[in-house]
Parts: structure tokens; C-alpha cells; sequence
């Protein structure tokens, strides 16, 4: 049967549903952790630049692609050339693969929330709380459920009545909650210091690593090469400028961002007087250190529910575009309804969650090219899949249809203001950055190099 399809109400709402998407994990705690190891100042600045030059591009690229086709990820290249119909399905495949593993990391978010707002702060500060936790099937079973139900409730609910009306809530409830926590932190004793290393560029941190570093960071946070962009901008009424809303992502996740920074960097320079190596703990440092952090704390289970609410709100905004993507290419391939597309998506997520879920227990045993279940998924759609959808997107612009195509899509609801820069950013420059996120991270993942 053929279904109407969904639009956002406008720009707001468009804006306001890719910042959710936009707004993950990876620039709570991500982020921070990489500023950290990275030379501080000197990766905040590269990293804004290139989010304003490398990621608006692709940015605009994908958003363009999915309104001038009026389809998701699935159909829209071949619609716009049919010798790229293959895309489609590399693109579906990459939000597929990450939404399962998301829906565990969302479920360890509410499992902390609820420990800090049952007042258990000193527990989830002791060494084993996080290890326990992996080791609960059921406990994770049950809170990974709860975060797969909120995400399928929100997207029954329609595009405008549920993933628009939502992220319009939660992103304004985010920033506020970040403002909150990044004031509190920057008071702490020793904390200017974190705050001087943030914000202070240094020639003498700077290095390739960084740079490398800061274009795989802004190539995540942005939410390109999963599909997500071209089903929103699919979405977006044709006299809603590009442009303009492209600027407005831009703005909000690198504010985020520098929030996130913020919040993190301080407090833990306070809390290990100054001593960097503590935040370099990856995934970590949001469920080993900053407990130990909060703990140390006058509040420490008012923050702590604070800052889990927070990362809640950024999980869950990014679960429902993850999910919007692949229930728009299964509603628009097929027909079907979208209710029923949201249930089975729904179902079937849940079922392939228990996977990563328990790699830490039960199937810990299993051991893919010296990855976990979760790490392996994780490093198949990050290092893997998603640069090279990214690469094949420069040249489906370049060479499929061309940049005109492009540029057009976005003259029609307004200005084009870096039209020149994103020609040769998506003609020359995108394609040899993408190339070396590709290489570098491949390596990097597999230990033949460190970054």
C-alpha cells in the first residue's frame, strides 16, 4: 500500500531532530577524552574547522541528496542515478548494524541514571560496579529493553508528533543540563587549570595524530555516512533553506561539544590534580572515572543523575534517528506500514542487542579478529563501513550526478553561502581526508598504530 510520507513541521523541527541525531555519545564523553589526549586547545580549534569546512559539506551533500529524491537512505541514490542503487544498501547497512549495540550502551545510560537518583553514588564509584553490571544478563536484558521500548514508543508516534516533538524537548533540556554540570565543574578546586588546557591552543601539542583525531571525532558527531541525514533531509519542506539549517547542526554540536569539554575536563583534572592520563580512558571514563569523580563531590547523586539524564537524552535522541533511518528505507522500499515497521525494527533490534549485550558474560568467549561482539560492531561501522560510504557519497556528488545537482537543490530554498567551498571540499579535499580516517583508523583499531 502507499503511505503518505512524513515531513518535520519545518526548520525548527528539522534542526532540532539532526542535533539529537547529531548529539550522541561520542560527544559526551568522546569528545572529551580525545581533547584530552590530544593537546587540548590545539585539537579544539582543528576540530572546529573542520566541522565548519569537511563535515558542512558532506553535511549538505546528504541533506540535499535525500530532498531531492523524497527517499531515504535505501532508495535515494538510485533514484537520483540508478547505477548507484548498491549505495543504498551500504548506507541501510551501517544504521542496521549500530542500532542493536546503541540500544546496550542506551540500557547501561538508565541502568546509572537509576542508581544515582536511588542514592547508591559511593556504589557506582567503587572498583567492579561497571564489570558487575556486564556481568548481569538480566539486569541488562531488562534495562536495554526499557531504552529499545522509549526509542519504538517515540517513533510510533509519527516524525512530527514523536522524533520532532521529542528532540525539540530533549535538546533544549540537554544544553541546559550541560550549562548546569559544566558551571559546577569549572568551580572545583584546580579545575581552571582543565579549563586553561581546553581552551588554550599550543603549537607545541599539535601533531598528525591530532589531526586525524579531531576529523574522525567531527565525522562521528556529526552523524554522516549512516543514512540519517538523507532520510531527514527527505523530510525537510522544500522552502526550508539547507543552508541555513546545515549552519544552525553545525553551531549546536560543536556548542555540545565545548559543553562536553567542559563538563568533563575540569572535573577530572580537579579530581587527579591535573594529571591527564585520567581522562584517557575511552568508553571508561563515563562509567569508571567520572563515578569515582561525582563521588568526590558534595552532591555527588544530584550531579550524577543530572549528567546521566544528560547522556540519556543524547543516547536516546540518536537511538530514534538511528531507527527513523531504517523504518523511513523499509516504509519507503516496501510499502508497508509504519507502524508496522517500527514493531518489527523494534523487535528485531532488541533480539540482536542480547549479542553485544552478552559478550560480556555468557558469550564472552567469542572473539572476532581480537574484538568483542560490541567492539567488533562498533569498529565495523565506525573504521570500516562508514568512511567508505562517506568516500563512495564524495564520488556519487563528483561523479554520479554531479555538484550542480547539488548546489541547485540547495539554491531552492535560499543562498548558497559556500558553494565554492563545498565544490572543492566534496571534489578534492573530502575525498582524501575520508581516505585517511579510513586507513588510520583501520590501522589504529587493529594496533598497528596508535593514535
Amino acid at each position: 500500500m502507499e503511505n503518505k510520507r512524513h515531513t518535520f513541521t519545518g526548520g525548527l523541527g528539522f534542526v532540532m531532530a539532526a542535533a539529537g541525531s547529531a548529539v550522541g555519545l561520542g560527544n559526551i564523553w568522546r569528545f572529551p577524552y580525545l581533547a584530552a589526549k590530544f593537546g587540548g586547545g590545539i585539537f579544539l580549534v582543528i576540530y572546529v574547522a573542520l566541522v565548519f569546512t569537511f563535515g558542512y559539506s558532506l553535511m549538505i551533500a546528504e541533506n540535499a541528496i535525500g530532498r531531492k529524491s523524497g527517499k531515504s537512505c535505501l532508495d535515494a541514490f538510485g533514484a537520483l542515478n540508478k547505477n548507484w542503487k548498491f549505495m543504498g544498501i551500504l548506507a541501510t547497512a551501517i544504521p542496521c548494524i549500530i542500532l542493536p549495540y546503541y540500544n546496550v550502551i542506551g540500557g547501561w545510560v538508565i541502568k546509572y541514571f537509576v542508581t544515582y537518583v536511588t542514592g547508591a553514588a559511593q556504589s557506582a564509584a567503587q572498583d567492579g560496579y561497571f564489570d558487575a553490571m556486564l556481568q548481569s544478563p538480566g539486569q541488562l536484558m531488562l534495562f536495554q529493553g526499557i531504552f529499545t521500548l522509549l526509542v519504538v514508543l517515540t517513533l510510533l508516534r509519527g516524525v512530527q508528533k514523536g522524533v520532532e516533538k521529542v528532540c525539540t524537548v530533549l535538546m533544549p533540556v540537554l544544553v541546559v543540563l550541560a550549562v548546569v554540570i559544566a558551571v559546577y565543574s569549572m568551580t572545583l578546586p584546580g579545575a581552571m587549570e582543565g579549563v586553561k588546557y581546553f581552551f588554550v591552543p599550543s603549537m607545541e601539542n599539535f601533531s598528525i595524530q591530532s589531526v586525524l583525531a579531531a576529523m574522525g571525532q567531527m565525522f562521528y558527531s556529526l552523524s554522516l555516512a549512516m543514512g540519517i541525514m538523507i532520510a531527514y533531509g527527505s523530510y525537510l519542506p522544500k522552502d526550508s533553506s539547507l543552508d541555513k539549517n546545515v549552519g544552525k547542526i553545525e553551531l549546536f554540536d560543536t556548542l555540545i561539544a565545548v559543553l562536553a569539554g567542559l563538563m568533563i575536563i575540569p572535573a577530572v583534572f580537579s579530581f587527579s590534580g591535573g594529571d591527564r592520563t585520567a581522562l584517557n580512558q575511552g568508553p571508561g571514563l563515563m562509567f569508571v572515572t567520572l563515578p569515582k569523580v561525582f563521588a568526590s563531590m558534595s552532591i555527588p547523586n544530584v550531579i550524577g543523575a543530572l549528567f546521566f539524564f544528560l547522556v540519556f537524552a543524547a543516547a536516546i535522541t540518536s537511538s530514534i534517528s538511528i531507527m527513523e533511518t531504517i523504518v523511513a528505507s523499509i516504509c519507503d522500499h516496501f510499502g508497508i506500514t509504519r507502524k508496522k515497521a517500527v514493531l518489527f525494527i523494534g523487535i528485531a533490534s532488541f533480539c540482536v542487542s542480547t549479542l553485544p549485550s552478552l559478550g560480556y558474560s555468557v558469550l564472552s568467549w567469542v572473539n572476532i579478529i581480537g574484538f568483542d561482539i560490541l567492539d567488533f560492531m562498533d569498529f565495523i561501522t565506525n573504521s570500516v563501513l562508514m568512511p567508505i560510504c562517506a568516500l563512495l557519497t564524495c564520488l556519487f556528488v563528483s561523479v554520479g550526478i554531479g555538484t550542480k545537482a547539488i548546489e541547485d537543490e540547495v539554491l531552492v530554498s535560499g543562498p548558497f553561502g559556500r558553494k565554492k567551498l563545498f565544490r572543492v571540499m566534496i571534489k578534492y579535499i573530502a575525498p582524501v581526508l575520508v581516505a585517511a580516517i579510513l586507513v588510520s583508523s583501520v590501522l589504529n583499531s587493529l594496533g598497528i598504530i596508535s593514535l
